[in-house]
């Protein structure tokens, strides 16, 4: 019967340590710069304020609109708040009424050639 003698590597006693600190690595890699990793949690959590500041903002609109909504409603009509809808809604005004218009460069050029049309 024959036997083989085999020369034992010096580098068996790394094989495991080795592939263990790949796996380590790979996964320690993921679990910073992955889809679910430490990165992406700061960015969703950026995300997230910006998101919630503008459900505030909106948030905010929509009390302002229920509010003038509330005003129109049948139970208390203003008659103040139905007027100035309805002339803001077809831009007319009376004769003897003078209207002010201010933040805008075009409403006070249409203002100036309406007052010299009349006069």
């Amino acid at each position: 019967m024959w036997t083989r003698q085999y020369k034992r590597s010096p580098f068996r006693h790394a094989v495991i340590p080795a592939i263990a600190i790949v796996a380590l690595s790979y996964y320690g890699f993921h679990g910073i710069n992955g889809n679910l990793g430490l990165q992406s949690k700061q960015e969703y959590e950026a995300r997230l304020a910006g998101l919630e500041s503008d459900l505030a903002a909106l948030s905010a609109e929509r009390a302002r609109l229920e509010t003038r909504t509330r005003a129109l409603s049948d139970g208390s009509l203003q008659r103040d708040m139905i007027d100035e809808q309805s002339r803001l809604a077809l831009g007319l005004a009376q004769a003897n009424e003078v209207i002010l218009l201010h933040n805008s460069d075009a409403a006070t050029r249409d203002l100036e050639e309406l007052l010299q049309r009349k006069n």
